[in-house]
Order: structure tokens, then C-alpha cells, then sequence
């Protein structure tokens, strides 16, 4: 068997090729006679000068060993067939998350943005209901102040016209004690009292608010002194005793006609309870 090797390029192998059979052979062989051949003839040439001494050239005979025998492939084995994987779901890529991720983001930012526009009308609504409220409540209470006010100045008109109605029985009582003073003057003028002690306003009365006026009736005897005491006309009860009392205190002067001193009937005293 003869080996051939050619050169391989920088940083390749040097792969051997082999040459089996004996057509290979001989195609080699011929080859190499057919290649010396044409060296041999290439070389000579015919020269016109003196003949030189023959030149012998020898060859050689290379017998090359019979190829080895080809031996048959070996029956290759059915390949067993594995059962197919399972198909794996390709993650999608990046792109395309960080588009999912973005269409998501957009999407809770914008349920985000509607909750806080409906947390924003409920407010708004909220302050809208608590201002109605409001402003009710402010007319109620306009309404309850001008109410009271109304009321207000009819109680002052009440007790304005009350308070003119007493000052005007006021007026009426001190123009009547006036009259009955004067009255009482022209009938005693024969006679002047000495000493005149007011009533004490009962405790019950000044309890009770009680006022009014309580007129007595009495005789100033020859001595001065009151006599037989009584109550003529309205008297409130608690008004009479006290009246009594001041009355029976009561000193005059007694009348003297003809040089003696005589009785006086039928004197009249009106005691007023005034609250001051």
C-alpha cells in the first residue's frame, strides 16, 4: 500500500489519503513512468556537437501489495425513536413583557385616576350636601331669630303698655289721695295730726308681690286718740291688719268748739303698698 500526503494550509491537519485497489495501483504507476518520462524528455535536447558517452538510466520496479479486501459495512441499527419532548411555551420576549408591563401600568394608572375622579365626585357631592345643609340650617336659624325677635317685642309692647297702665293708675291714685287729702283737710281743719306712722308692708305680700291700697274709716275722739277703726271699701286681707294697726297709732290735735275738745267721726285714711 503507498500513502500520499499533500500540504495543508497554516493551522490545518494533514488528513491522509488512502488509495485501495489495484486499478489505483496501477493508474500510479503509469503515472510515475508516464511523469519520468516527460522529465527525461524535457531534459534532452539533440546537440550538434561531438557525441557524448550514453547515459544509462536505471529504473525500478515498485511492486505495491495487493489492496485489502473490502469488508462490508455492518447493518446499522434502527435508530429508536424517543418520544417527542414537551412542546416548552417560549417566554415571550422582552420587548414585549416590558410592553405588557407598560399596557398594565397604563391600565392601573387609569383605574387608578377613575377611582380617584369618583373618590373626587363623592367629595365634591359630600360638600355639596354638607353646604345645602348648611345653608338650611342657617335660614332655620334666621328664621327661629327672627322669631324670637318677633316675640320679643311684643313681650316689650306688653310690658310697655303694662307699665303705662300702672303709671297711669299711679297718676290716678295720687290725684285721688290729692282730692282726699284736700277733702280731709277742709273737714279737719279744726283738728291736725300729730303723729302718723306708716303701715309695715306685710311679709307675705313682699313674698306674695303683692301691692295695693287699703282705705280706713275711723273717729278721732276729744282726747286725739283713733277710735272704732274699719275698713271701708276692696282691701286685699293681708293689706287690712297692717292697716288697723297704723291707723289705731295715729295722733291728732283734737277739735275744740266752744272751748271743748269734741269728736271727730268719720275719718278716712288710705294706706297704699307700693313695692319699690
Amino acid at each position: 500500500m503507498m500513502t500520499f500526503s499533500t500540504p495543508a494550509a497554516h493551522g490545518s491537519e494533514v488528513v491522509p489519503r488512502q488509495w485501495m485497489g489495484p486499478a489505483g495501483a496501477a493508474l500510479l504507476t503509469l503515472g510515475m513512468h508516464a511523469g519520468l518520462f516527460a522529465l527525461l524528455l524535457g531534459s534532452w535536447s539533440p546537440a550538434l556537437e561531438m557525441p557524448v558517452a550514453t547515459q544509462v538510466m536505471q529504473t525500478q520496479l515498485i511492486s505495491l501489495p495487493p489492496p485489502a479486501p473490502v469488508l462490508p459495512e455492518p447493518p446499522v441499527a434502527e435508530p429508536v425513536v424517543a418520544p417527542p419532548p414537551p412542546v416548552e411555551v417560549e417566554a415571550p420576549p422582552q420587548v414585549e413583557q416590558a410592553d405588557l408591563a407598560f399596557k398594565r401600568a397604563e391600565r392601573e394608572r387609569e383605574a387608578e385616576q377613575q377611582r380617584q375622579q369618583q373618590l373626587e365626585r363623592r367629595r365634591e357631592e359630600q360638600r355639596r350636601r354638607e353646604e345645602q345643609q348648611r345653608r338650611r340650617e342657617e335660614q332655620q336659624r334666621r328664621r327661629e331669630e327672627q322669631q324670637q325677635e318677633r316675640e320679643r317685642q311684643a313681650e316689650q309692647a306688653r310690658l310697655d303698655a303694662q307699665r303705662r297702665q300702672a303709671e297711669a293708675a299711679a297718676r290716678d291714685e295720687a290725684a285721688e289721695r290729692a282730692r282726699q287729702a284736700a277733702a280731709a283737710e277742709a273737714a279737719s281743719r279744726q283738728y291736725l295730726p300729730i303723729a302718723k306712722k306708716p303701715p309695715v308692708y306685710p311679709q307675705r305680700a313682699l313674698d306674695a308681690g303683692l301691692q295695693g291700697s287699703c282705705t280706713v274709716s275711723y273717729t278721732v275722739g276729744v282726747d286725739g286718740r283713733v277710735r272704732s277703726p274699719e275698713v271701708v271699701g276692696d282691701c286685699h286681707p293681708l293689706f287690712i291688719r297692717p292697716s288697723l294697726t297704723a291707723a289705731k297709732s295715729f295722733r291728732y290735735q283734737p277739735r275744740i268748739v266752744d272751748g271743748r275738745a269734741v269728736a271727730v267721726p268719720n275719718v278716712k285714711n288710705t294706706f297704699h303698698y307700693r313695692i319699690e
